[in-house]
């Protein structure tokens, strides 16, 4: 048996993935003892009104991106789009030389932007690009996740998967970059209905 081949019968596809509903319905008694603890009696500014809708259509999870048999999965890039470490490398080191050829055509990617490939030996079938800030910048961090959004859905894709952006080496605070990330992906869910079936966002364990 080839790796490839090894790879892709360990593959997950997102309907094996809770969504956000599913999970909050599992945990909810936990869920809502680590919340009060966490804020009282206090309710956040930025929060928002439950949408049963939206939460089905989202997964947190951890686990291994290159296994995920989607649409597309997002790839915390470097500018020059040529692979780095962390996830970048993890992605290129899966998908095979391809990827990296595909990637050299492209003419790079400036921060906040995004660009889309295909998946070569990955089993999503593409890969979307996207440069992330150096540091906490919340709207070009934004800006990554609302044009992988809008990539996917001008290739008419429904499924994709996100890592959490910037904030290995390039320094954003986890806690700071989840706020941006969930708030761009409901913003995005609500004023686009039905384009996107599945968004899962990877969280560390």
């Amino acid at each position: 048996m080839t790796l490839e081949q090894s790879n892709r019968d360990s593959t997950i596809t997102y309907d094996k993935i809770d969504t956000w509903q599913d999970y909050f319905l599992k945990a909810k008694e936990r869920l809502r003892k680590q919340f009060s603890d966490i804020l009282g009696s206090k309710v956040p500014e930025d929060s928002y009104s439950v949408d049963p809708t939206l939460n089905k259509a989202i997964s947190l999870w951890s686990g291994n991106i290159t296994l995920l048999e989607i649409d597309a999965i997002v790839n915390a890039a470097n500018k020059s789009l040529r692979g780095g470490g962390g996830v970048d490398g993890a992605i290129h080191s899966a998908a095979g030389p391809s990827l990296k050829a595909e990637c050299a055509t492209l003419g790079g990617c400036e921060e906040g932007n995004s660009k889309i490939t295909a998946g070569y030996r990955l089993p999503a079938k593409h890969v979307i690009h996207t440069v992330g800030p150096q540091g906490e910048k919340p709207e070009k961090l934004e800006s990554c996740y609302r044009t992988c959004l809008q990539v996917l859905t001008a290739k008419k894709l429904r499924s994709v998967a996100f890592p959490c952006i910037s904030t290995g080496i390039y320094g954003y605070p986890q806690e700071a970059a989840a706020h941006v990330a969930l708030k761009t992906v409901r913003n995005f869910l609500e004023k686009n209905p039905g384009l996107v079936r599945s968004i899962i966002i990877l969280v560390t364990a």
